[in-house]
């Protein structure tokens, strides 16, 4: 057998000890007084050497155990910090003294004593009895080396979190991350909502959808890739501050930036533009970083950003001009467009049109330069099929993204109101569907209706969470900052 089949029979055979002895290796409760938090909060002042009367009840995994003759010392910890448990022969007894040596790490224990503080300053619960509450089977990773291999980190992220200090850093981050959030808008009246995560009509943004059926009605549906078109049919409905925190889904490949489902806010105002969104969003992150980091500097790739307001506003023409050297426009013929595609050395499909080209040639030679924080502007409108013309230029939009150190954060616009040009941006969507391309969409007639009753002018605004929070705990991966990432399936035994 394996080292690790060995220390699971091991284990294994104390549960079953257990059970003849009529104890129960799995209890059902165990009633606390104290989370390690409140324990150091309520006695953390008592000076070095002192013992106090309380009689408090703790629980927690056992992380350490130093075993010393007639005293053991161990370290448990739950979800808010640690406590040092003194168990000494004396108080105990022989046998209960020798039960709780036969612990492992990785058990989960409760203990009731009384609270001390070592003569080296050690807040300490000193134990009068103890109890096993769950059994580990298996052994917890080794302190200094945690799980070895990245993916067994993913995969088993429920251990991850026990082993390593660095991985709870980054969810505590995400979880203040989403308050705040949800806080900040709150607290600007915008209402929050849950709309369905089964459409009809895949819409919102390009992407492939997942595909389930439904049997009751017999019909296809398909996994949300957006929040958008239910959330501006609110505000036909009258809603004029909107917004969702919710999983999207998008059936596209695994890298260190996409995940086939992640979070995305999305948050919608009636009566502003994209300049408005803008400010909103600067103001938003700044505010989040704060919150959740302490601060609007963020340290990643050995570079550190200032995420305070104002952020930089430019656009995607000037900026591909500064980075690529080039002079382009959704307007100029696709041949010199193509040309320049090739000259640049970034590759092109046959039937792109200009503004698909335009935006290849930015992705391509500059949205990595861009250290930001940078809002992009008036991206072409053949790819923008849900965004406003822009009010300058008929061939851009009224859309912009947030860039920090060339990664966008999301995507946002001064939304598209006119029915008839909805229309229109669908039926060219939905021709591109048939011509092939898995990521356009057909033509959503329902939201086209909602539109004709009439959606008053407003910006929309959506931002990847996940990359947001990348950002703020400064990891380079989108695995790292969700809790059950998926991956390629698991072979062999682990």
């Amino acid at each position: 057998m394996s080292e690790l089949q060995d220390e699971r029979a091991r284990r294994l055979a104390k549960v079953e000890a257990l059970r003849s002895q009529g104890r129960d290796p799995y209890p059902v409760r165990f009633d606390r007084t104290h989370t390690t938090a409140e324990l150091h909060a309520a006695y953390g002042g008592i000076d070095a050497g002192a013992e106090v009367d309380d009689t408090v009840r703790v629980a927690g995994r056992l992380m350490l155990i130093r075993r010393q003759g007639k005293l053991t010392f161990a370290t448990v910890r739950d979800a808010t910090g640690t406590v040092q448990l003194f168990v000494s022969r004396a108080v105990i007894g022989e046998d209960r003294h020798a039960a709780f040596d036969d612990l492992d790490l990785g058990d989960w224990v409760g203990a009731a004593g009384t609270v001390m503080k070592t003569k080296k300053g050690e807040l300490s619960v000193k134990a009068t009895d103890f109890e096993l509450l769950a059994k580990a089977l298996r052994p917890l990773p080794d302190k200094w080396h945690g799980l070895a291999d990245v993916d067994t980190r993913f995969r088993q992220r429920y251990v991850d979190l026990i082993a390593n200090d660095d991985a709870r850093r980054v969810f505590e981050i995400r979880f203040a991350t989403i308050a705040a959030i949800r806080r900040f808008l709150v607290d600007r009246g915008f209402v929050e909502v849950e709309t369905p995560m089964m459409h009809s009509v895949a819409g919102g943004a390009a992407a492939r959808p997942f595909i389930t059926h439904h049997n009751a009605l017999d019909i296809d549906l398909y996994l949300r890739i957006a929040l958008e078109l239910p959330l501006k049919r609110l505000l036909v409905a009258g809603f004029e501050k909107v917004f969702e925190i919710g999983r999207v889904f998008r059936n596209e490949g695994l890298s260190t930036k996409n995940q086939p489902e992640f979070t995305m806010l999305e948050a919608y105002q009636a009566f502003v533009d994209y300049h408005e969104m803008m400010t909103l969003t600067e103001e938003m992150v700044s505010h989040v970083a704060r919150e959740a980091i302490g601060t609007t500097t963020v340290e990643i790739d050995g570079r550190s950003i200032d995420l305070s307001p104002p952020w930089e506003r430019r656009t995607m023409i000037e900026l591909i001009r500064e980075h690529a050297g080039v002079e382009v426009h959704p307007a100029m013929p696709v041949e010199k467009l193509e040309r320049i595609c090739d000259d640049l050395g970034v590759s092109r499909e046959k039937g792109w049109g200009p503004g698909k080209l335009v935006l290849e040639i930015y992705e391509k030679t500059t949205e990595a330069n861009l250290v930001g924080p940078v809002f992009v502007m008036d991206y072409p409108r053949e790819v923008s099929p849900l965004a406003r013309t822009h009010r300058d230029d008929p061939a851009l939009v009224e859309r912009f993204e947030p860039v920090v150190l060339g990664r966008e954060l999301g995507n946002a616009f001064s939304e598209l109101t006119d029915p008839v040009d909805q229309r229109e941006r669908f039926e060219q969507q939905a021709r591109l569907k048939e011509a092939g391309d898995v990521e356009a969409n057909d033509v959503d007639e329902d939201y086209v209706r909602a539109l004709e009753y009439g959606l008053p002018p407003c910006g929309g605004l959506g931002i990847g969470v996940d990359r947001l929070v990348m950002l703020l705990a400064g990891v380079t991966s989108i695995r790292e900052v969700i809790l059950f990432p998926h991956l390629r399936p698991e072979l062999g035994e682990s």
